[in-house]
C-alpha cells in the first residue's frame, strides 16, 4: 500500500508548493519548517520505489510503510480542516478565491496551531526516515512507475480496440458447441419434475465464467429461453442480495429494502412461474445452503417449463455432485501452448507478422504462466501496453519475480499478476486496488466507481482533461490490461467485474488498509478488534437479527480512522447508532438499509466527498449538508421516501454529481445555480413557483457533462426554456428530457401541445452532444432543432432514443445528416402513419448530408421503430443511398405492408433483423447479408425467400407463412404456433442442420409416429430435429446415426 502513500505524498507536494508560491510561510512564521516538509516528503518519496517492490514479499518493510502512511493520513487531515476554515465565510466566496491554508493568515490561533503540527509532522518524518535507513530501504532517486525502468518503453494505449472474443483461446468455441447442445437437447431420461443441472469444473484462471458468458449472451440462449438469470456467487454469498438479483435479473422490480427472504422467495416463484428458464449460478464453493436451501426449492415451486436449466460453474468437483449435475461435467482445461501463444498475440493488435518474430520469447512467458488463460490474458494486456520491442518482451521474461518463492496460491497467476501491477501508475494502482473492495453481488456503474476514486484524491486534473475523463481513462486501461472485464450485459463498457483471483491478489495487497467481510465472515471481529483500517466493505445477508452486523458494535465504531465505508445489505441499525465514530470518512456507500436513522448525524462528516445511500428508507436529508463543504459526489438512487432537498445543499459548490433518480424529489431549492462545478445531473425537476422556473438554475452550470430533465410538462412558457441555455453548455455529452408519460392518454389539449412544443424548441443541445434522449413528449412535431430545414448539426451525436411519444405524427427529418450517429430508436408513437423520403434523402429540401460519401445515416448501425402501431408505409426507394453499415433493424407492432425497396439495396451490411407484430408485412426478401432473422406474430406473412446468407430463421405465430427458398446457408429453423396442426410444406425444400418444432399435441403426436407419420417425408431430411409441447412432451430426432426419442406413451400415438 505504498502506492497510496506516493500519491498522498504528492498531492501534498503540490498543495505546498501552492502555499510556497502565494508566500502563506511568510505568514505563518514558518518558511523554514514548510520548507522542510517539501523536502522530507520529495526525499521519502525516493524510499518508496524500493519498499513498493519490497512489501510484498519483506515482512519488515511493512511495518515501516504502516507507519509512514499513517502520517500522511494525518497530514492530509490537517490540510482538509485548513480547507474547511477557509471556506467558512461562506457561499458567496468563489471556488479557488482561498488557499487551504489562507484562512491562517486571519487567524493567529489557527496559524500557530499549524505551524506546531507542522513542526510535530517533520520530526515524525525524521524518525520514519531513520528507520528505514535502518531497514535498508534503499534512495532509488526520483520515483516512477516501476514499468518505467523496462528498456524502450511505448507510450501507453496505442494500440486499438480489442473483440472480447479474441480473449479466451480456440478450446472455447467447442466447449460453447458442445454446451449450447446439453442445454438446449431434449434428455430422454429427464423428468418432468426435475431441473436439469450441468456444470462446468477447473480451476481458477482457466476461463470457467468466460465460458459461461459465450453462453449466456448465445443467441440461441436468447430465442430459447423466455426467463435468463446470472447470478455471481461467491463463498460468502449473500441469500438477499442473491435473491434481489434473481428477481432484477427475471425481469421484476428492485425489491423494498428490508423485505424478507421468504417473500423474495414467493416473488421470485410468481415471476419464474411457467417459464422456460435458464439459471446461471457462477463460481459456487458450496451447494448445501445457496443451492440445496434457497433455489433449488424455488425452481421446483414456480412449474417452470419444461426444458428449464441450471448452469453451474465451480472449481470443486463436490459441489457438481451435489447440485446431482449432469456427467459428464464439462472440464475446462489450461491452454495447448500453441493455443496460448494465439492468445497471447491476439492481444497485441493487428501486427502479426512483427509479433510472430518474438513467439520464442512469448512461449518462455506462456511456460512461467503455465498456460493459464487468465495469467495469459493479463501478461498480454501488460505487454500490449509497453510495445513490440524485443527488448521489452526479454525484460519482463527476465524479471526477478518469476523466482520468487513463498507466493501465495496459484502463483503463476500472482506471478503475472505482480508484474502488471507494478507496471501500473501509481494513482492506477490506488484505482486497481479500490475496484476489489466493492461486493461482487452488487453492480457499480463507471460513474460510481469513477466518483469513489476522485472523492479520495487520487486522481487530479491534468493536460489531458478534467477528473471525470481522467478517472474514465484510468478505467478503460485497467480493462485494456484485462485486470477488469467489461459485463457483457451492459453496454459501453458501463460495468465491470473483476476476476475472482484478480480480487483476491487486489485484496492481498491492500489487506493491511482494507477490510472486505460479510457477517458470515467469522473472523470478522477478530480482525476489526485487532487492526485499524482505512478501507471498509461490508456485505449483510439475509434478515435473521441474530447474524446481522450491527452498525453500534464496539468493533465497529472503534475503527475511527477510516476513510471508506461501503455497505451493502441490510445491516442492523438501531435507534441512536450515528456516524460521528468516523469522523475522517472520505466515501460513504449505504445500499438497502435502514439508513434513516443515521440522517442527522451524516452532516458531522465534514471530510466526505461521497455520498451514496441507493435503495434505502431514507426520507430527507440533514438541513445542515450544507456544511460539508467538501462533498462532490451525491447519489440517491432508488430512495422513494425521498421528496425533498434541504435549501442548504446550494452551499455545496465543490458538488460534481447529483442523481436524483428514483426518488419522490419534484422541487429543488433556489440558489440551485451556485453549484457551478456539476458535472453530472440526474433527473432535475422541472417546476414552477410563481414567475419562477427551475430550469433557470440551469444557466450558470457551464460544466455539466450529463444532465437528465424531468418534468418538462410543467413549464408554461418557452421563456424559462430558453433561460436554460443548454446550447451554450459546451462539454454537455448526454441529455436526456422527459414529461409525465401521457401515452394512451386521450384528449391532450392543443394549448398544451402547442406549448410543450416551444419548450422543447428551446431545449436545443450544444453541438458536442453524443446521447440524446426524449420520453413522454407529447407535442405533435418535434422541435425544429430536430427537423431537416432547421437542423443543429451536432458533429459528436452516437445515439438518439425517443419514447412514449403519444401525439407527434412525424420522424426527427433531420437525423440523416448528423454524421456519427450509430443507434437510433423510436418507440411507441402511435400517430405516426408514414415515414417519407425527408426522413433519409440527403437531397431533400435542398439540404445535404454532412457525412463524406452523402449517404444519409452514415454511421447508423442499429435502428428500431417499436411501437409505432398505425405506420403503413415507409418510402426508401432504391436510388436513395442510405444506411450503408446498419446492422440492426427492429420492426415491431406496425402496419407496414412492404419492407423499403432501398433497404435491401444499400443496407449491405445488414445482419439482424427483428420483426415482431408487423400486421400487413406479406414477404421479407432480397436481403442478401441478413444472417438472423426473427418474425413474430405477423399474420399476413406468406414469404421469405432470397436470404443467401440467413443461418438462423425463427418464425412464431406466421399461420399465412407458405414460401421458405432461397435460404442455402441455413442453419437453425425454429417454428412456433401452437395452432400448427400440420407441418408446412416448405420444410421439404430447405435444409437445416436444426429443427426446432413448439406446437400443438396433435401435430406433436402426429410426428411421434415417425416413420409412418404423414409429417415423416417433411422433416426426415434435417439433421437434428426437436419437437415438443412446453412442460410436456416432446420428441427428437437425429438422421444421422439415426435416433428417435420420445416420452409419448405408443398408445397415443396415431
Amino acid at each position: 500500500m505504498e502506492t497510496i502513500v506516493n500519491v498522498l505524498v504528492s498531492y501534498m507536494e503540490k498543495m505546498l508548493m501552492e502555499m510556497t508560491k502565494k508566500e502563506v510561510y511568510m505568514l505563518l512564521g514558518v518558511y523554514g519548517d514548510i520548507n522542510k516538509m517539501s523536502e522530507k516528503l520529495g526525499d521519502l518519496k525516493n524510499f518508496l520505489a524500493d519498499a513498493d517492490r519490497r512489501n510484498i514479499i519483506d515482512r519488515s518493510v511493512q511495518a515501516w510503510v504502516r507507519e509512514l502512511r499513517g502520517a500522511t493520513y494525518d497530514a492530509a487531515n490537517i490540510l482538509d480542516l485548513c480547507q474547511l476554515k477557509a471556506m467558512d465565510p461562506g457561499p458567496s466566496k468563489k471556488i479557488g478565491c482561498f488557499h487551504p491554508l489562507l484562512f491562517c493568515m486571519r487567524n493567529p490561533l489557527h496559524a500557530h496551531s499549524i505551524g506546531t503540527r507542522i513542526k510535530k509532522f517533520n520530526q515524525r518524518l525524521d524518525e520514519i526516515k531513520a528507520r528505514g535507513t535502518s531497514l535498508n530501504v534503499k534512495n532509488l532517486g526520483s520515483f516512477e512507475s516501476p514499468g518505467t525502468n523496462l528498456p524502450f518503453a511505448c507510450p501507453r494505449g496505442t494500440a486499438g480496440a480489442l473483440v472480447v472474443s479474441d480473449l479466451v483461446g480456440e478450446k472455447i468455441e467447442d466447449g460453447t458447441r458442445n454446451l449450447l447442445d446439453m442445454l438446449t437437447k431434449e434428455q430422454s431420461h429427464q423428468k418432468y419434475n426435475k431441473i436439469m443441472v450441468f456444470a462446468i469444473v477447473g480451476v481458477g484462471g482457466v476461463g470457467k465464467t468466460t465460458l459461461a458468458q459465450k453462453i449466456f449472451t448465445n443467441h440461441i440462449i436468447q430465442q430459447e429461453f423466455t426467463k435468463k438469470i446470472w447470478l455471481s456467487v461467491n463463498k460468502n454469498s449473500n441469500d438477499t442480495e442473491l435473491l434481489t438479483s434473481a428477481i432484477i435479473e427475471a425481469g421484476g422490480v428492485h425489491p423494498v429494502t428490508g423485505t424478507s427472504n421468504a417473500t423474495l422467495m414467493k416473488d421470485l416463484i410468481m415471476i419464474l412461474k411457467g417459464h422456460k428458464t435458464l439459471l446461471i449460478m457462477d463460481d459456487v464453493w458450496e451447494c448445501n445452503h445457496i443451492w440445496g436451501t434457497v433455489f433449488k426449492p424455488i425452481l421446483f415451486s414456480a412449474a417452470l417449463a419444461h426444458g428449464s436449466r441450471v448452469l453451474v460453474t465451480t472449481r470443486h468437483l463436490m459441489v457438481a455432485r451435489g447440485m446431482m449435475a449432469e456427467e459428464p461435467y464439462h472440464h475446462v482445461d489450461k491452454l495447448e501452448p500453441e493455443d496460448a501463444w494465439l492468445l497471447l498475440k491476439k492481444l497485441q493488435g493487428n501486427d502479426d507478422l512483427h509479433v510472430d518474430t518474438l513467439k520464442d520469447i512469448g512461449m518462455a512467458i506462456i511456460e512461467k504462466c503455465d498456460c493459464l488463460p487468465l495469467a495469459v490474458k493479463i501478461m498480454g494486456g501488460l505487454l500490449r501496453q509497453k510495445g513490440t520491442r524485443r527488448e521489452i518482451w526479454r525484460s519482463v521474461l527476465n524479471e526477478s519475480i518469476w523466482s520468487v518463492p513463498h507466493m501465495p496460491n496459484n502463483k503463476q497467476l500472482i506471478y503475472a499478476l505482480y508484474l502488471s501491477y507494478e507496471d501500473l501508475d501509481p494513482s492506477l494502482k490506488f484505482c486497481f486496488l479500490h475496484y476489489s473492495l466493492l461486493p461482487k453481488s452488487t453492480v457499480f456503474s463507471v460513474n460510481e466507481i469513477v466518483g469513489m476514486w476522485i472523492s479520495e484524491g487520487f486522481i487530479q486534473e491534468g493536460n489531458s482533461g478534467d477528473l471525470e475523463e481522467i478517472g474514465k481513462q484510468h478505467y478503460r486501461e485497467l480493462i485494456e490490461r484485462n485486470l477488469l472485464e467489461p459485463n457483457t450485459r451492459f453496454t459501453e463498457q458501463s460495468a465491470c467485474t473483476m476476476h475472482d483471483i484478480v480480487r483476491s491478489y487486489a485484496q492481498y495487497v491492500a489487506r493491511e488498509e482494507a477490510l472486505v467481510a460479510s457477517n458470515s465472515d467469522t473472523a470478522i471481529l477478530g480482525r476489526l478488534n485487532t487492526q485499524k483500517f482505512i478501507w471498509l466493505s461490508l456485505e449483510t445477508e439475509g434478515q435473521d437479527e441474530t447474524h446481522k452486523l450491527e452498525w453500534s458494535s464496539q468493533s465497529l465504531q472503534a475503527q475511527v480512522s477510516l476513510r471508506t465505508v461501503i455497505s451493502v445489505g441490510n445491516i442492523k441499525i438501531s435507534p441512536g447508532d450515528t456516524l460521528a465514530s468516523f469522523p475522517y470518512l472520505r466515501t460513504l456507500h449505504v445500499q438497502d438499509s435502514n439508513f434513516d436513522t443515521l440522517v442527522d448525524s451524516l452532516y458531522k462528516l465534514k471530510h466526505l466527498r461521497y455520498l451514496s445511500i441507493h435503495f434505502t428508507n431514507t426520507s430527507r436529508l440533514p438541513e445542515k449538508i450544507g456544511k460539508m463543504k467538501f462533498l462532490q459526489h451525491i447519489s440517491l438512487n432508488g430512495c422513494k421516501s425521498l421528496s425533498d432537498l434541504p435549501g442548504s445543499i446550494t452551499m455545496l459548490q465543490q458538488l460534481r454529481y447529483l442523481s436524483l433518480a428514483g426518488t419522490s424529489i419534484k422541487h429543488i431549492p433556489r440558489g440551485f445555480s451556485g453549484l457551478t462545478n456539476l458535472r453530472q445531473l440526474i433527473e432535475f425537476p422541472a417546476h414552477m413557483d410563481g414567475d419562477w422556473c427551475s430550469l433557470e438554475e440551469l444557466e450558470p452550470l457551464s460544466l455539466l457533462r450529463e444532465l437528465g430533465i424531468n418534468g418538462l410538462e410543467n413549464v408554461s412558457t418557452s421563456s424559462f426554456a430558453k433561460k436554460a441555455r443548454l446550447g451554450q453548455k459546451e462539454h454537455l455529452s448526454y441529455l436526456e428530457l422527459a414529461c409525465a408519460n401521457r401515452l394512451g392518454e386521450e384528449g391532450i389539449h392543443e394549448n398544451k401541445q402547442r406549448q410543450i412544443e416551444d419548450v422543447f424548441d428551446m431545449l436545443s443541445p450544444p453541438i458536442n452532444l453524443e446521447n440524446l434522449g426524449f420520453k413522454g413528449y407529447y407535442g405533435r412535431r418535434l422541435p425544429g432543432w430536430m427537423m431537416s430545414t432547421k437542423v443543429v448539426l451536432l458533429k459528436s451525436l452516437r445515439t438518439v432514443s425517443m419514447h412514449d411519444l403519444p401525439c407527434c405524427t412525424e420522424l426527427p427529418s433531420g437525423m440523416y445528416q448528423q454524421p456519427r450517429l450509430e443507434f437510433l430508436q423510436i418507440s411507441g408513437a402511435p400517430a405516426i402513419k408514414h415515414v417519407g423520403l425527408e426522413f433519409l434523402q440527403a437531397n431533400h429540401h435542398g439540404h445535404h448530408s454532412h457525412s463524406q460519401s452523402g449517404d444519409a445515416f452514415f454511421c447508423l448501425r442499429q435502428l428500431n421503430f417499436i411501437g409505432m402501431v398505425e405506420l403503413e408505409e415507409w418510402e426508401w426507394e432504391q436510388q436513395v443511398k442510405a444506411m450503408p453499415f446498419l446492422e440492426v433493424l427492429q420492426l415491431e407492432k406496425c402496419k407496414l405492408r412492404r419492407l423499403p425497396p432501398g433497404l435491401a439495396f444499400h443496407a449491405s451490411a445488414l445482419r439482424k433483423l427483428c420483426v415482431h407484430n408487423v400486421g400487413h408485412l406479406s414477404s421479407v426478401e432480397n436481403l442478401s447479408s441478413v444472417i438472423e432473422l426473427h418474425v413474430l406474430q405477423s399474420p399476413d406473412l406468406e414469404s421469405i425467400s432470397n436470404l443467401s446468407k440467413l443461418q438462423d430463421l425463427k418464425i412464431e405465430e406466421c399461420p399465412k407463412m407458405k414460401v421458405l427458398k432461397g435460404v442455402p446457408a441455413l442453419y437453425r429453423l425454429k417454428l412456433e404456433d401452437y395452432d400448427m396442426e400440420t407441418l408446412p410444406i416448405y420444410l421439404q425444400h430447405v435444409k437445416p442442420t436444426h429443427l426446432v418444432l413448439e406446437c400443438s399435441k396433435s401435430l406433436l403426436l402426429s410426428v411421434a409416429a415417425g416413420k409412418s407419420s404423414i409429417e415423416w417425408d417433411k422433416f426426415n431430411h434435417i439433421k437434428h430435429v426437436k419437437a415438443h409441447i412446453p412442460r410436456e412432451l416432446y420428441v427428437q430426432y437425429t438422421r444421422d446415426p439415426f435416433d428417435f426419442q420420445t416420452n409419448i406413451s405408443p398408445s397415443e400415438v396415431p
